[in-house]
């Protein structure tokens, strides 16, 4: 009877046992667990966070250096604007004094040429220390060589220290002394700078670099004569002898740029010789 009892109570009980333990596995998690849980995926967060902020400040940064090189871009666009309208403005006004100075040195004789065989200045008198005539009735002045221009014979005393200066470093250039002509000439430029002669001196300053084999040196000096005074007695040899030195540093096009001011500038007023040397000068460089 007992037996019996207890076979039948045991597999009621597991049966209990087995139903219970599912519900024992849901039970919720304790406030500790809660909060350990919450805590890590805070820490997930932050860290989720701080990636996402060095994302953000890596794209700011190269955002901040695109603006920048705009920014340069469009300054150095605009330095060069700015510089092409004040070439403009300043060729304008350039071009506007030429043609004025043109017009008043249009019934002046063409000046004579500068070469190697015929030397330009003004002959030594005879005797230095023969002190100078009060006035010019007194004593009739030495005539000039032939090759002398005319505006300058009558402007240039026999006895002038600075065509003395002058006469100096053109004999040196003559004679193949380049070096000491452009010492000379430099000294009677500074010397000198208000003297008929600068336009030649600073002419045969670039054509003594030139001949001494320093073309850019010679572009330079012979660009700032023809800029400083256009209408100058040696401007135009100044552009043609620029587009030589152009032609020695093998820039072709600007050569024919400095032939195309000369012929623009002067054109019927340039000297027989000239013409002919800037003929043979564009058909070199192959200017149209």
């Amino acid at each position: 009877m007992k037996l019996s009892f207890w076979a039948k109570a045991l597999p009621a009980a597991a049966a209990l046992a087995m139903t219970a333990a599912p519900a024992v596995a849901q039970r919720p998690p304790s406030a500790e667990q809660q909060i350990a849980i919450l805590r890590q995926q805070l820490a997930a967060s932050q860290a989720s966070a701080v990636s996402l902020s060095q994302r953000l400040d890596a794209v700011e940064r190269q955002l901040q250096q695109l603006i920048n090189a705009e920014e340069q871009n469009g300054h150095r666009v605009g330095e060069v604007e700015s510089g092409l309208s004040q070439l403009q403005t300043s060729q304008g006004a350039r071009m506007d004094a030429l043609e004025q100075k043109i017009a008043n040195l249009a019934a002046a004789p063409p000046a004579a040429e500068v070469s190697e065989s015929a030397p330009e200045p003004v002959a030594k008198p005879a005797q230095t220390s023969k002190p100078k005539p009060q006035t010019a009735s007194a004593t009739p002045a030495k005539p000039a060589p032939a090759s002398q221009d005319e505006s300058v014979r009558q402007t240039v005393p026999v006895s002038d220290p600075g065509e003395d200066a002058y006469s100096e470093g053109f004999h040196l250039w003559r004679d193949g002394d380049y070096q000491g002509a452009i010492k000379s000439l430099r000294a009677f430029v500074k010397d000198y700078p208000d003297h008929p002669r600068i336009s030649y001196a600073r002419n045969l300053i670039g054509r003594s670099l030139l001949d001494q084999g320093q073309p850019r040196a010679a572009a330079t000096e012979l660009l700032a004569n023809y800029r400083a005074d256009p209408g100058g007695a040696r401007a135009q040899d100044s552009l043609y002898y620029l587009g030589q030195a152009l032609m020695k540093l093998n820039q072709p096009e600007r050569a024919c740029n400095a032939y195309a001011e000369l012929d623009n500038v002067f054109g019927a007023k340039l000297r027989p010789e000239l013409k002919d040397l800037l003929a043979k000068g564009k058909a070199d460089a192959g200017c149209h």
